[in-house]
């Protein structure tokens, strides 16, 4: 198995402390907020390999970061060579450019890189292997209607598998929301390729996972525990004050 950590973006949302520095090595207490995400997937069952996909702005950091950091298992940094917000591939995009750059052919783990939590994945990959073919997200409770309407709100039937998702809706049937946490199981990345050419659509995650729950099996799995998004300043200032 590998773990594809997303981390291409360019901080516009994050400008004033993340202009000059990428999301995911912004410190979050003694240590980059990667690294709290790293010790989450360390000593993973049959992991071999952690890629960060990240862009020709910030690669240089990220290879600097790379070659301090050491999990036990190699650590690669793919450069999907844009230069701006404009060049951007989005995240399905990014996923897609490591499949075909580095040639991936392992059950793939993709987390998105401004995700800060304070739960093992252990049980995550327990009940994915579980469904076999069957691609995983991870899901969170977010308590809160009006939260909810910011992210992916998931149906799930008595199996965990998703029957509905609604991406940013303006009256979410729940408070249960996607995560940036794809268990994406080896005979199913062929499936993004195909999700790219069908919709010509490669920034949203969420995006995906509406269109593939309705072409094949997609299960959810409820991370319970402490989990931040850090998408704002404010976000990333509350992680501070937890972590």
């Amino acid at each position: 198995m590998k773990v594809l950590v997303l981390a291409a973006g360019y901080g516009t949302r994050l400008k004033e402390i993340a202009e000059n520095t990428p999301k995911p090595l912004l410190p979050v207490g003694d240590r980059p907020l990667i690294n709290h995400i790293l010790e989450r997937i360390k000593g993973l069952p049959d992991l071999n390999e952690v890629l960060v996909v990240t862009n020709n702005k910030f690669t240089e950091d990220f290879q600097k970061w790379a070659q301090e950091t050491d999990i036990g298992c190699p650590i690669t940094v793919v450069n999907d060579g844009t230069n701006s917000p404009e060049e951007r591939l989005g995240s399905i995009g990014d996923i897609q450019f490591s499949i075909d750059d580095k040639q991936i052919r392992d059950d793939l783990l993709v987390i998105g890189g401004d995700n800060l939590f304070d739960y093992n994945l252990d049980e995550y990959i327990i009940f994915a292997r579980q469904h076999e073919n069957a691609v995983v997200i991870g899901l969170y409770d977010i308590g809160d209607l009006e939260e909810a309407k910011l992210y992916g709100v998931v149906g799930l039937n008595d199996a965990g598998k998703v029957v509905s998702f609604q991406e940013k809706p303006q009256e979410p049937k729940s408070t249960l929301i996607s995560m940036c946490f794809y268990y994406l199981p080896r005979n199913s990345l062929s499936l993004v390729s195909q999700y790219l050419k069908e919709s010509g659509k490669s920034d949203k995650a969420g995006d995906y996972i509406n269109w593939l729950h309705k072409k094949s099996e997609v299960y959810g799995f409820r991370f319970t525990g402490t989990w931040y998004d850090i998408g704002s300043v404010e976000a990333y200032q509350k992680a501070q004050e937890t972590f």
